[in-house]
């Protein structure tokens, strides 16, 4: 297992964020929600952060009242202060601005957020931490009128220490969240999902001692059968050799151990009997890590997951990765999913299916999506936005890539669902782009060798007539899965071309198909020839399917997409309606015609 401190400092060199790295297992400490009805300020023109000369207001010794994270009040009648956060509106955190305000349904730009608390601490000697599960895309945090930080990336959890910062009463805080699309941003202008701007995950406040457990990793090992391998990182002044306690009373573990002087802690543990989480059996074990003034427990699996000539192995044993691409849109209601309720289901959907692997496209969902998934027992594809037409030359763009990328790798490590790591989805082949995602391959390995890495690519012609297909992209020789995305009968000619592509793919790895499919309309019949009807998806379904078959190392597939979602690239009316229609499911939980295809593809398809 890699160094845990070096882990640290690999995530901490690339940040963007001026806040901390992210402490383990925010989703099960204890915690303040900061969660419900914030006042907010819509702020198109962003008068509330620069002056009139378009000079930032925080960087002046006096912002004076002009300034909406100072929150200013007004001292006398003569007072000239052209906001009010008690008088506006209020907003629900967590949740998009576009889908609770109809006004704001195709708003971009900057919306200040307000919410007002109280605070005790426990101890006086305790530490406390603002930690946001998700903000898209660009926040300014600001408590009690003074600077957090800074956070890139609308995917990606952040954090802040605020020990100094809070007081018993009348503590405001305050965020500028900015969702305009960039060229230079992660993801860049061009998408094919829609642009949920605000404060979308939760908020809380994490008090811990003065030194607590900062970060923890554990891993079924390689080379040891049946041994657990772990590292921990203590911080705080009373970090160097420190006694910590783990336990998993389930397999009779019960060990006690020193921290060195650095506060960090590698060890090995050696069960009994010990069940490999599988699709079949996701088994989790209670974990309780405690020091001198610290706990907490976690629930988690443990298998292996490696490749081996064209063959993928979990635990050992080859499996095939049934698999559905899903975005982060809340069933029936709209919107960005933010509650568990909205994992449980779409998920559901996917065990409803037959999957056992679903690809969570196309940046890092809810953490909700893999607590559950590690419960229901689905194999997991992550992957960071980097979409198309990414600004491959720019050194910042590259450390916004990296930043998201370490903070997925941090939040998620532990979770057993969780396999594949993408770098990237239908990126044109250019050096500048191979550099990047070469970088980002190395990073991503240097810090978590455990698990696959791969990226959604896309397939060329080598013949004359365009019917022998293979991938020619260099970064398929980085990868450990080569996956790539194909619309043969949709964006690709009629169906029938399905019949006469033949695939000549040279690399000895597994391939995973992880895109295709094509738009219908829930309820709209046809002849098979037909767009848009439900017939056409389930003959295209059909016919690509017996076509994947053919090739050699074919070992799973994540048909796009589960359900209809929100894209305003889709305007076709009365069809798309502002939706990408390749749904299996409609936005109101209908189930098309080819979900019952793969359903059954799904049950004739072994392991």
């Amino acid at each position: 297992m890699k160094n845990l401190l070096t882990f640290f400092l690999l995530v901490s060199a690339c940040s963007l964020s001026q806040g901390q790295d992210l402490i383990t297992n925010t989703y099960q400490r204890p915690s303040t929600d900061l969660n419900g009805p914030w006042k907010y300020i819509v702020d198109p023109y962003e008068n509330g952060f620069y002056n009139y000369r378009y000079e930032p207001f925080e960087n002046q010794s006096n912002p004076g009242n002009g300034a909406f994270f100072t929150n200013a009040k007004p001292q006398s009648k003569s007072d000239l202060i052209e906001y009010n956060f008690d008088l506006m509106d209020n907003i629900k955190v967590p949740g998009d601005w576009n889908t609770q305000k109809e006004k704001l349904f195709y708003y971009e730009g900057s919306i200040w957020y307000k919410r007002s608390f109280d605070y005790q601490k426990k101890s006086q000697d305790n530490r406390v931490f603002l930690h946001f599960g998700g903000v898209n895309y660009k926040a300014d945090v600001y408590l009690n009128g003074k600077k957090l930080g800074q956070h890139l990336g609308g995917f990606t959890p952040f954090q802040f220490e605020v020990s100094e910062h809070l007081k018993q009463k009348d503590n405001f805080l305050i965020l500028k969240v900015d969702n305009q699309r960039k060229k230079e941003g992660v993801p860049t202008l061009n998408t094919d999902w829609w642009n949920y701007g605000g404060i979308t995950r939760d908020v809380k406040l994490i008090e811990t001692p003065d030194t607590y457990i900062k970060t923890y990793r554990l891993a079924l090992s390689k080379t040891k059968k049946n041994h657990i391998e772990g590292e921990l990182f203590l911080e705080g002044s009373q970090r160097a050799n420190q006694a910590v306690h783990i336990q998993i009373p389930e397999l009779k573990i019960d060990q006690r151990f020193k921290t060195d002087g650095n506060g960090k802690l590698v060890f090995s543990l050696k069960p009994r009997r010990l069940s490999t989480w599988l699709p079949e059996n996701p088994k989790l074990y209670t974990i309780k890590i405690s020091t001198e003034g610290d706990s907490i427990e976690e629930e988690m699996g443990f298998r292996t997951i490696e490749t081996q000539g064209a063959d993928i192995l979990l635990n050992g044993k080859s499996i095939f990765l049934k698999g559905i691409s899903i975005h982060e849109e809340s069933p029936y209601s709209g919107g960005r999913s933010t509650t568990i309720e909205d994992a449980e289901r779409l998920l559901s959907w996917a065990k409803e299916l037959g999957c056992n692997y679903v690809r969570l496209a196309h940046y890092p969902h809810n953490e909700h999506m893999v607590r559950v998934a590690d419960r229901m027992g689905l194999l997991v594809w992550e992957e960071i936005p980097v979409y198309w037409t990414i600004d491959w030359s720019n050194p910042s763009t590259y450390q916004n890539a990296q930043n998201q990328l370490g903070e997925m790798l941090q939040r998620d490590y532990n979770r057993a669902s969780v396999i594949i790591w993408s770098m990237a989805n239908e990126t044109p082949n250019s050096p500048a782009r191979n550099t990047f995602l070469n970088k980002l391959a190395s990073f991503t390995k240097a810090t978590d060798p455990n698990r696959l890495i791969s990226a959604a690519l896309e397939q060329q012609s080598i013949s004359d007539d365009g019917f022998t297909r293979t991938i020619s992209d260099p970064f398929a020789e980085v990868v450990d899965l080569l996956s790539f995305n194909q619309y043969i009968g949709w964006y690709d000619g009629p169906i029938e071309k399905c019949r006469q592509i033949q695939w000549d793919i040279p690399q000895d790895k597994p391939v995973i198909i992880s895109e295709f499919g094509a738009g219908a309309k829930y309820g709209l019949r046809g002849s098979k020839e037909e767009r848009w009807t439900e017939d056409y998806q389930a003959y295209l379904y059909e016919e690509t399917l017996k076509m994947l078959n053919k090739i050699e190392q074919f070992r799973g597939v994540s048909p796009w997409i589960l359900v209809d979602f929100r894209s305003p690239r889709r305007v076709l009316a009365e069809i798309q309606d502002n939706y990408n229609r390749k749904g299996l499911i409609s936005e109101k939980g209908e189930k098309k015609k080819a979900f019952y295809i793969l359903q059954e593809f799904y049950k004739t398809k072994s392991y």
